[in-house]
Order: structure tokens, then sequence, then C-alpha cells
């Protein structure tokens, strides 16, 4: 069974990216160890990833990473395992992608319903709010991921996109890093 996750850092008020677009306060250097072996141990269960064009464009740094003599021994495990996942790209701009993805051939519901009914094991994991609000309209999201940093930035895009239904979660982890990080994982109660 593949289970559909949303995992992304955010703020403690809620947000993903600041008002001024920016994200740097998602892991100051005393936390950057932590996010990237949570990031690790995740990406280790996921089958695929699905992102909007922000995000892919945003990871397209990880494509040629490797080729850095200066990049850290972590950063270099990420490559490894993030460079070969199956990435998805839904987008109305782009009319191409790198490595390992490809375009979204239909609806965010189609494309889940599809990866659902493939054999194997492995989490879809969705990043993005745009996009991960999408699949949360649609009932689709069966766990969430958030690794809360202790800041306050005040607006910006929010984790969780406002108006939506009710949702009931249960919490199934919850761990606390360096620096005062916040790693949670809830489950979708259905």
């Amino acid at each position: 069974m593949h289970d559909v996750t949303y995992s992304m850092g955010l703020s403690l008020d809620g947000y993903i990216v600041g008002p001024d677009g920016g994200f740097d306060w998602g892991a100051p250097e005393e936390q950057i160890s932590d996010v990237m072996e949570i990031s690790m141990d995740e990406i280790q269960g996921v089958s695929t990833h699905l992102m909007g064009r922000r995000i892919y464009e945003t990871m397209l740094y990880w494509e040629t990473a490797a080729e850095d003599p200066d990049l850290g021994e972590q950063e270099r495990r990420w490559t490894e395992l993030w460079n070969p996942l199956p990435k998805v790209v839904f987008s109305r701009t782009l009319t191409e992608v790198e490595g390992a993805a490809r375009l979204a051939n239909g609806s965010l519901q189609e494309e889940i319903e599809r990866l659902k009914a493939e054999p194997g094991d492995g989490d879809i994991a969705i990043a993005g709010a745009t996009l991960a609000a999408q699949a949360a309209d649609l009932g689709l999201i069966d766990e969430y991921r958030l690794r809360v940093s202790p800041v306050l930035v005040g607006g910006g895009i929010p984790y969780f996109t406002r108006g939506r239904q009710h949702v009931d979660l249960e919490l199934v982890e919850s761990r606390e890093c360096a620096a005062g990080l916040m790693y949670l994982r809830y489950r979708v109660r259905r």
C-alpha cells in the first residue's frame, strides 16, 4: 500500500515561506544535520515524489550538487537518495524537466490513484503547500510530517491552507531536535 505524505519545514506560526519569500530560518546551522537526517529517513521510504514547479526548481540544485568537491558527506548521501527517486512535477508553464522527473500526465487525483495502484511499497510524498492543499481537499493525504522551527515569521505561505474541512489526526511520532526544532508525524484518522 502506498500512503500519501506531506512533509515540509515550517515556522511555529505555520508558514513554510516567510512574507519576504525566504525560508532560510527553516534550518539554521545548528539544525541542518538533524533536518538532513530526518529528510533522508523519510525519503528512503518514498517510491515517488510529487511537487509543483517552485519546489521542483528549488530542488534542481541537487541534480548537480554531487559535482561540488566541497559538498559534505551528509549532502552526498542525500543526492544518492534524491536523484534516482522518481518525481512527478505539476506545472502549467514547464515543458520539460530533468533527471528522474516527469511532467504530470493527469490531474493530481488521477496521478495519485495511478501511483497507489502500482505494486510495491513506498510512500507517495507531496511537497509544496499548493499541491498539498489540493490533495487535502480531495481527502488524499494519509500523513502529515512537520519540521517545526522555533521562529515566528508573521506571514507568508502557510503549511495548512485556511478554511479547509475538519480532519482528525493521530500523533504517531514526535522528536525534539537541535535548537528547539520539533519533528511531528500525524496520521489522518479515517
